[in-house]
């Protein structure tokens, strides 16, 4: 691969990051707008309110970038790009279409895994070097979020990788087959439930709690570190709403792609909007889980169907 090649892909991979976070979060605006009537969204910033994330932007701009007096100030002012840059890796290695990934590897999926994983230590940072109860508090509880659903979805996506034999994420896709969404639906439910979470998404939310812990880790922070905090979380909802569409739903697959590809990434992410569309929908119907029942949840809950699923797939791989 030539040097140019190298930079092009790299170019890609970071528009994409910049981009698809941007129109999940403006979807978002929308979507909750309409199903909760609110009239902010939908009307503010011209048509149909869809300036609405470009004032957000300038807002952001604006604010005044203030580090607490006794913060760690070199930690507090990383953190916000050890959350977002993990997600940066995780969308080169992920396949949009059937040229495969920008950055092809051979075990792509657990590449993916475990960059998702590191942005937990963007939380665990900002909570700690805010110099505040409340935000070491959010951080604390983002590390024990993170450990309670790293291992069901670690298990939902095992059971897909043995299933395909395969843990090239691009080797999955030409493996997958329509019949999986009956035998593999618990491993998907594990892993939308546990996406949600690791996410910190509503319900799952109890590590930033704006009512009980203020802004959880991000309680300090204002400006374009917060926004950058906010972009790691949509950009969080891209990769997992992409990796379900590769995982589960067939990825690039469907009508017409062998005569016209460019149809591929078109396919991907509309499923991957799916997705993203049910990580809103929870969001608006669903209220916060309390520590207590968010951790038996996962432990009681999700860990023993992700186990079964597995040795469900296992037993179908070696019936095979």
């Amino acid at each position: 691969m030539s040097f140019i090649e190298i930079v092009a892909r790299a170019a890609l991979a970071l528009i994409a990051l910049l981009v698809l976070p941007l129109i999940a979060g403006q979807t978002e605006h929308k979507v909750m707008a309409h199903m909760q009537g609110r009239l902010g969204p939908m009307y503010a910033g011209g048509y149909h309110g869809w300036a609405q994330l470009i004032a957000d932007g300038v807002k952001f701009v604006q604010k005044e970038d203030v580090t607490p007096a006794a913060a760690d100030r070199t930690v507090y002012r990383i953190a916000p790009f050890v959350a977002l840059i993990p997600y940066f890796l995780a969308v080169a290695a992920l396949p949009f279409g059937p040229g495969g990934a920008l950055a092809e590897l051979p075990a792509s999926v657990v590449f993916v895994v475990a960059a998702t994983s590191i942005g937990i230590l963007g939380m665990l940072m900002a909570g700690w070097a805010s110099a505040n109860k409340y935000s070491l508090v959010g951080g604390m509880r983002s590390a024990a979020q993170l450990m309670a659903y790293e291992l069901p979805l670690v298990l939902a996506i095992a059971s897909v990788a043995m299933a395909a034999g395969t843990l090239s994420l691009t080797a999955i896709v030409e493996a997958w087959s329509p019949w999986w969404l009956l035998w593999q639906i618990p491993g998907a439910f594990v892993f939308l439930v546990a996406a949600v979470a690791e996410l910190q998404r509503p319900p799952f939310d109890a590590p930033i709690a704006d009512s009980e812990l203020v802004m959880g880790p991000w309680t300090e922070y204002g400006g374009l570190r917060f926004a950058f905090f906010m972009l790691a979380e949509y950009a969080g909802m891209v990769v997992l709403g992409v990796l379900f569409a590769v995982l589960y739903l067939g990825g690039w697959r469907g009508p017409g792609v062998d005569a016209l590809p460019w149809l591929g990434p078109v396919y991907t992410l509309a499923k991957a909007g799916l997705i993203i569309f049910l990580f809103i929908w929870v969001r608006v119907s669903w209220p916060r889980l309390r520590e207590d029942q968010l951790q038996r949840l996962a432990w009681v809950g999700l860990v023993p169907i992700a186990l079964f699923q597995l040795a469900m797939t296992a037993a179908v791989v070696v019936a095979q």
